[in-house]
């Protein structure tokens, strides 16, 4: 008979014992590489600002943007599959698990790969359509034209990173995630600092990194995880399975797809006010993710908390969840407002030179005016997570176009109004944030009613 493996803090099984303990030590790992890849993003843009430019940095800053975007299709792909991983795991469904393994590896596959030619492909209308200046838009071709060979390497890893995280092991991925970091420092080091291969170098030592990655986690999991992986009378595509995972994912794909999206319109906007607003956004979104992203990691332990609990039916359970989520999330979230507001100059000053006094300047402004609001963020990875647990994967991609299609719209409606300029774009972000929680908690109240 099949038994659940158990790694780290406990079975992997969010059915039973503490709430908070439970989804906190879950979530841990998944926090702890998440900010292990932060750092590593600090890293690579201040080797990039400090060693090549601020050409350079305001190239890898755009591209960054547009690297999302992609492998946000990817990755949205991963978690749709995984979230149902959760369900059939906690409904002790072992049979539909390794069928939904098989029939989601070969459909994200495909459709990585299909993703890899078209960037290729593509790759000079899509920098037209970013509005690229001149003197940025050959480092930037260059970049991106390196990083795109490791987008079957983000597949690879992403995809058994949520896998095993779907059945409560979260540990695993951090040990290899830790491992690319390290090495991608390491290279970044090597190939600018010491060869002088400018920003292809920083791309060839991020592709290098995720290919230990992928390779590693991949091997591992074949290894010591077998019974997750399809017997041969499992492999199979049947309508049903083929229908459950490709709805799902899509679905949860799309949201991811959308919100990027919309932050690729928004970079080709802020491009548009020139170099210096390029290099100041570049850096801010970065001390931006790093500030939000463990409540975002949070929102996906407790994605898997919920759909586990919703596969076994214990609705109770789901409830007090929710309620302690929130508390936590909240808490944070206002820790980490202090902290941003506080500091943000000091933040600024990690990537640039005191030099660049207008860079600093800008992107003080702009931590400032998303600082107060990281509380709506946070409410928001809830509300994703929730409604994908709970099999509404639709509504998440509601409230992922609620939310940025506000920014959107309202960045180019303020940044047009010269008396706002900029700060129109700034401003947009949280207002988008704050209108996606109030339909998100209407909707949920009314469904909890029903």
């Amino acid at each position: 008979m099949y038994r659940r493996t158990s790694l780290s803090h406990a079975r992997g099984d969010l059915t039973s014992g503490g709430i908070t303990g439970g989804m906190l030590l879950f979530a841990l790992p998944i926090m702890a590489g998440n900010m292990l890849q932060q750092l590593y993003n600090i890293a690579d843009t201040a080797i990039v600002g400090r060693f090549i430019g601020a050409d350079a940095l305001a190239a890898v800053g755009a591209s960054y943007t547009l690297i999302i975007f992609i492998t946000s299709v990817i990755l949205g792909l991963c978690m749709g599959s995984g979230a149902l991983f959760s369900i059939y795991y906690g409904a002790s469904d072992y049979g539909a698990l390794r069928r939904g393994v098989f029939v989601s590896l070969i459909l994200i596959g495909g459709v990585s790969l299909s993703l890899n030619i078209a960037s290729f492909i593509f790759i000079d209308p899509i920098m037209s359509l970013l509005c690229v200046p001149d003197d940025v838009y050959p480092l930037m071709r260059d970049y991106l034209w390196v990083i795109f060979w490791g987008i079957g390497f983000t597949f690879i890893y992403n995809y058994y990173a949520s896998l095993l995280r779907a059945v409560g092991n979260s540990v695993v991925p951090l040990w290899f995630l830790a491992l690319s970091v390290v090495l991608n420092i390491a290279l970044d080091i090597l190939f600018i600092v010491s060869f002088g291969w400018g920003v292809a170098g920083a791309a060839a030592a991020t592709v290098a990194a995720q290919g230990a990655a992928a390779a590693g986690l991949c091997l591992y999991t074949a290894k010591r995880f077998p019974h997750l992986l399809p017997r041969r009378k499992e492999m199979r595509l049947t309508r049903r399975t083929v229908s459950e995972i490709a709805s799902y994912s899509s679905l949860t794909c799309l949201q991811q797809s959308v919100m990027n999206f919309g932050i690729l319109m928004v970079q080709g906007l802020v491009n548009s006010f020139g170099t210096v607003v390029m290099a100041a956004f570049a850096v801010a979104v970065k001390i931006d993710s790093f500030a939000y992203m463990p409540v975002q990691d949070f929102g996906g332990a407790f994605s898997t908390f919920i759909a586990q609990n919703f596969g076994a039916g214990k609705q109770e359970r789901i409830r007090k969840g929710i309620r302690r989520a929130v508390a936590v999330s909240t808490a944070f979230c206002a820790a980490i407002s202090a902290a941003v507001l506080l500091f943000a100059e000091e933040l600024m000053a990690i990537f640039v030179s005191p030099d660049e006094t207008d860079i600093i300047d800008t992107g003080v402004r702009y931590l400032h005016v998303e600082g107060p609001f990281y509380f709506g963020i946070g409410l928001l990875f809830l509300l994703y997570g929730y409604y994908r647990a709970v099999r509404m994967p639709g509504f998440s991609v509601i409230l992922t176009v609620i939310s940025l299609g506000t920014r959107v719209a309202l960045a180019y409606a303020l940044a047009a109004i010269p008396s706002v300029g900029v700060d129109g774009i700034w401003w947009s972000i949280p207002a988008g944030w704050l209108l996606a929680d109030a339909v998100g908690i209407a909707y949920y109240r009314r469904t909890v009613k029903r």
